[in-house]
């Protein structure tokens, strides 16, 4: 405590603690509760909408026993790979993942591998878990954010614009920053709710929901890295390496719904829930 965090044009004060509590001498931080609550929500909302998607709660759990490891292995790679001058000398420290260090982008292409693997394995679509899981990464990663701003880090860049978010350090000098983990869970936030109101429900072809994922966090990411003050870079090349690939998810999101869509329409009837609605029709 004592480090207080303002937004001074909104009125705002506040100065959350790391630790929620702790149990049997062990501290239990914020951060942690924040991301298993994320991860908890995320499950509980593709589990209720497994059955608009074809699928059952089964595939969802039995799923995330693959995606889930392989989201945090890959995660803790991406962003080791791009710190590598701190992991080289000691490669066991790549294993402290509670020191901090984990990469969403990282995770997600981790997340989708293990759903690769899985839907391989049951020889069923990809696509439709895609779906879901694509809503239920908004909802993790707009829920998790939040304990980068208990936690102070993740922000962005020295700034004097009006929403602004003033850090205290340990002589009591307060400096302004943009607050970009706020940005970030807001825009997750709204393009959960975009996709769960407006297009879940108008899906014309499985895989559309998770382009649309793709295609909002990355446009979002692509403004939001460039204020961030720790990105991780593409070697000695200056570029941020989370910039690019944002830059590029854009560009292939866009590609696949004008493909999907006017090029080479899909039809809606080949979606996984069309086709098992068809099946129980006829029995």
């Amino acid at each position: 405590m004592g480090s207080p965090i303002t937004f001074p044009n909104l009125g705002i004060e506040v100065d959350p603690s790391r630790v929620a509590f702790t149990v049997f001498g062990k501290e239990i931080y914020w951060y942690g509760i924040l991301i298993a609550l994320g991860f908890v929500l995320a499950v509980v909302y593709a589990c209720r909408c497994a059955k608009q998607f074809g699928l059952t709660e089964d595939n969802i759990l039995d799923m995330l026993i693959v995606a889930a490891p392989l989201a945090i292995v890959c995660a803790r790679l991406y962003y080791c790979i791009f710190e590598w001058d701190r992991y080289r000398d000691d490669l066991v420290s790549i294993l402290y993942v509670w020191e901090g260090g984990l990469a969403i982008y990282g995770g997600i292409i981790g997340a989708v591998l293990g759903v690769w693997l899985y839907t391989r394995h049951k020889r069923m679509p990809m696509a439709p878990l895609l779906d879901v899981g694509g809503m239920g990464l908004l909802i993790g990663q707009a829920i998790g954010r939040w304990g980068n701003f208990i936690n102070r880090e993740a922000h962005g860049s020295v700034t004097d614009a009006f929403f602004k978010m003033g850090l205290t350090d340990a002589a009591g000098n307060v400096t302004y920053y943009h607050p970009t983990f706020l940005y970030e869970s807001v825009w997750n936030a709204v393009g959960f709710l975009l996709l769960h109101f407006l297009f879940k429900k108008r899906r014309r072809y499985d895989g559309e929901l998770f382009t649309l994922y793709v295609g909002w966090y990355g446009l979002g990411r692509v403004w939001i890295e460039g204020l961030r003050t720790d990105s991780l870079y593409l070697f000695s090349t200056g570029i941020r390496v989370s910039q690019l690939v944002a830059g590029l998810s854009v560009l292939a999101a866009v590609f696949l719904l004008i493909w999907n869509l006017r090029i080479r329409p899909k039809d809606p009837a080949q979606m996984l829930v069309r086709r098992k609605e068809a099946e129980s029709a006829e029995k």
